[in-house]
């Protein structure tokens, strides 16, 4: 699902590729694409046919839901599916203009191919490529999976690209509960130019963050605002955090 930058002009717009959760679709995500696109991005929600929603029933009907969750999560065809989709979307925009700069956008298994595009190391398998291929210049992992079924403890030791990091209170990750979840910040390396940030908005739930369930529209302000206040910073390698807004904590490294 395309959609184009607010105000473009004759120039190439920035890039945004979004990547859904398993189960999702390029038609979610609207309150997100809309977002990138105000902030003057051309934007591209993918979907992703291997860990769809068709694949999502399947596994859960074979395994049970959690298990068939964690079953597609886990999947090493899917995921190398999602990262060859990340490229395809690459190859339109590049098709059109190159655009000045490009940040990677995902939630829950699209931030597993956030954390994998950028170069996080896995256990499932996943070649590189099409992992490890660092084509973009920002990520933002919204409700990023800790160590145990996709990733090690050490997985993103090597990530020195700018990232945003995002999860809640709430957030329960498929191994470790809430607090999996800030695993990954905690080990990324940082540095003074990296512009590395973790937000944990209070109350936020999973799927919070794709849009959905009692809260989501107390949760979407604060993603979008930290969001439009990290990027600006990522581009230029200059990350010194704003004023936290109330009912989030904002931290950097």
């Amino acid at each position: 699902m395309l959609y184009p930058a607010a105000g473009a002009s004759a120039g190439c717009a920035p890039l945004a590729v979004i990547s859904h959760g398993a189960g999702g679709s390029e038609n979610g995500y609207t309150y997100l694409a809309q977002a990138m696109a105000h902030l003057g991005y051309t934007t591209v929600v993918m979907g992703h046919a291997e860990s769809g929603l068709a694949a999502l029933r399947a596994d859960m009907l074979r395994y049970g839901i959690m298990d068939g969750l964690t079953d597609l999560v886990a999947d090493t065809n899917a995921e190398q599916a999602r990262l060859l989709d990340v490229g395809a979307a690459l190859e339109w925009a590049n098709s059109r203009c190159h655009a000045p700069f490009r940040v990677l956008l995902g939630h829950s298994m699209g931030a597993e191919t956030v954390m994998l595009e950028a170069g996080a190391k896995n256990i499932i398998n996943v070649s590189s490529p099409p992992a490890g291929q660092d084509r973009f210049d920002a990520y933002v992992a919204l409700s990023p999976e800790g160590p145990g079924v996709v990733f090690a403890g050490d997985a993103w030791s090597n990530i020195h690209k700018p990232m945003l990091i995002l999860t809640g209170t709430r957030d329960q990750s498929l191994k470790g509960g809430p607090e999996a979840r800030l695993v990954p910040w905690h080990v990324l390396p940082g540095g003074i130019s990296s512009c590395q940030w973790m937000g944990v908005i209070d109350g936020a739930t999973h799927m919070n963050f794709a849009g959905n369930g009692l809260g989501a529209d107390k949760v979407e302000p604060l993603v979008t605002q930290t969001i439009a206040a990290f990027l600006p910073g990522a581009r230029k390698h200059s990350c010194a955090l704003p004023p936290t807004p109330a009912g989030m904590t904002l931290e950097a490294k």
